[in-house]
């Protein structure tokens, strides 16, 4: 166990010890940013951090410590979504179809500002951009200042649902651009921030991009998927009471890095209209088997419509999505016959998407 210059570890947990004596300003803000840690307040460690290497006239003696707040504020994720060709490809060409001259551009989530900077570069008047993380926020202001669209681009650090326009943005957007999707699309919160753009912060004709979206479900059979959210025996001794801390939802991971077999075809679960409103919908799903076999996992993925004829998907087709594929386990082992029609449940809450593990033959 790592433990930070303010932590004393008992036999079940770590807890912070009375703050260090401190000798100097940086030293002070060292210690004050390893208590901020050890109580998750990360935004607030890399502050103290950095003021730490401020006030020693360097940040090369506080780097690892500036950079251990940052890998808890910033997932890795980012820099494969930044990477990945066929999204920004993709986005690129729907916004360049989407975005012209004289309209103003909300771009939520920004990241690192790829969309912010493609609506600029179609010809944007202004884009608004905003981004909940500051030291994200942060970079994605020098990003936009090294390549030139200062005065084009203001990046707000805060969550969409805080803008207001007059303050925030200086009129209601006639397009929004967003990115803002999980393995399974809806798990950062797409739809409450969609919502909530097109009541406070878009015009009433405004261009929303995607404009749709339809996720997919289909059955496989692998061990190996099993065996990421199970556990009967290891080395003759039986773990399976820890199986009862498995998830029930669904995770990410590339379904292509497992050995699988899949039982039925692809089906649609659920169809999204970003441009109304959408409630929370559970819903009866048939499939029939393409082939015989036993069910360890849903997979699950999504296709969206960007713009006429541009659509991007992470479907298991699409190797190189960074977003890879929504695998939710089933509780037990499920055995299908081919060509034997079977039922399933589909919901989603708004933010979470839920196949039930529950398989019945329809009658």
């Amino acid at each position: 166990m790592n433990l930070t210059a303010t932590e004393v570890a008992t036999d079940s947990l770590v807890i912070p010890r009375e703050p260090v004596e401190a000798t100097g300003p940086s030293e002070k803000a060292l210690a004050l940013g390893n208590e901020a840690m050890s109580r998750r307040q990360y935004e607030r460690a890399y502050d103290l951090f950095s003021a730490a290497a401020r006030a020693d006239a360097g940040e090369r003696r506080f780097r690892r410590e500036i950079n251990r707040a940052v890998r808890a504020l910033v997932p890795r994720w980012h820099f494969g979504m930044m990477n990945d060709a066929e999204r920004n490809q993709a986005y690129a060409r729907a916004i360049a179809r989407s975005v012209g001259a004289g309209q103003s551009v909300l771009d939520i989530g920004t990241g690192a500002g790829l969309l912010a900077l493609l609506s600029a570069r179609s010809g944007a008047d202004h884009v608004v951009t905003c981004e909940g993380v500051d030291v994200v926020a942060a970079t994605a202001r020098e990003i936009v200042e090294r390549n030139g669209y200062a005065e084009t681009i203001t990046v707000v650090s805060r969550l969409s649902t805080e803008l207001r326009v007059g303050v925030d943005l200086p009129r209601r957007a006639d397009v929004l651009v967003t990115e803002i999707f999980d393995c399974a699309l809806l798990g950062e919160f797409a739809l409450p921030a969609l919502q909530h753009a097109r009541r406070e912060l878009l015009t009433p004709d405004a261009t929303i991009l995607p404009r749709s979206a339809r996720l997919f479900a289909q059955f496989v059979e692998s061990t190996e998927l099993h065996s990421l959210n199970h556990v009967g025996e290891v080395e003759g001794f039986d773990f399976s009471p820890f199986t009862s801390l498995s998830s029930l939802e669904y995770f990410s991971t590339a379904l292509g890095n497992y050995r699988h077999r899949p039982l039925t075809d692809p089906v649609e679960i659920f169809r999204f209209d970003f441009g109304q409103d959408i409630a929370p919908a559970a819903h009866t799903v048939a499939a029939v088997p393409a082939e015989s076999g036993t069910a360890h996992a849903v997979v699950m993925w999504f296709e969206l419509d960007l713009a006429d004829g541009i659509t991007l998907s992470n479907s298991p087709s699409d190797r190189g999505s960074h977003w890879k594929q929504a695998i939710q386990t089933l509780p037990e082992p499920w055995r299908l016959n081919k060509h034997s029609p079977v039922e399933f449940r589909a919901s989603h809450d708004g933010q979470r998407v839920l196949v039930s593990p529950t398989i019945t033959t329809p009658g």
